[in-house]
């Protein structure tokens, strides 16, 4: 999907320049991300079509993709939770003169806000999976409007195999024993179809060898 935005790149570094406060890596990192990463365009490409009203940005990080939709006039709000206090305070301070709040928060069902959107990006998977379904169904109940997820597909054969050996390898590096648990697709999308979305899913892993996809559900009126 090509970009819709006038200038990602200056948009990028717009952003970026709001994290002038924080470290000089997180200041590369959210550039990069906002650069690179094929779910910021997608996501972004998105709200170009429809905006995206009030956004909850669940797992949101340093909150880099929150503070763009703001920027770019995509979103009118942002709620952002993440079990990362230090990162959200960065995201904080980025964020002083918009209208966006960030919360440090373990996902689960009772966490998730009303919203018109909500975006759960490289998350899903890294939860148990006794949470992960609540969590879907809680998002299927409170988005007005769409829900946005870039998923890990684990049946995409090669590159499902890479992906996990990927993810099994950060681990062990970062001594992070939770488990790796993506759901199959159906299941995934089964809670927002039961809620009355048209549900999508495209690729989303631009040059990698990843099985990162991107699940869009948009309600139906």
């Amino acid at each position: 999907m090509s970009s819709g935005l006038a200038d990602p790149a200056i948009l990028a570094r717009q952003v970026a320049g709001l994290y002038a406060g924080a470290s000089r890596f997180a200041q590369g990192y959210v550039g990069g991300k906002l650069r690179g990463d094929p779910a910021s365009r997608a996501v972004l490409d998105h709200a170009v079509a429809t905006p995206f009203g009030h956004v909850a940005d669940l797992g949101c990080g340093r909150g880099q993709l929150g503070l763009a939709l703001l920027t770019a006039g995509l979103a009118t709000r942002v709620t952002g939770l993440d079990r990362d206090a230090a990162k959200l305070a960065e995201a904080a301070r980025a964020a002083a003169r918009l209208p966006a709040g960030f919360t440090v928060a373990e996902l689960s069902a009772a966490m998730v806000p009303d919203c018109d959107t909500a975006l759960l990006i490289d998350v899903l998977y890294q939860l148990p999976v006794p949470v992960q379904r609540p969590l879907l169904a809680a998002m299927a109940e409170r988005a007005r409007q769409r829900v946005l997820i870039r998923a890990f597909d684990p049946d995409l054969g090669w590159r499902s195999t890479i992906g996990l050996a990927m993810e099994r390898a950060g681990r062990a590096v970062r001594r992070d024993r939770n488990a790796i648990a993506p759901l199959p697709l159906a299941e995934v999308a089964a809670p927002f179809a039961a809620a009355g979305f048209a549900v999508s899913v495209a690729p989303c892993w631009g040059r990698t060898p990843l099985p990162n996809v991107l699940l869009v559900a948009e309600r139906q009126r």
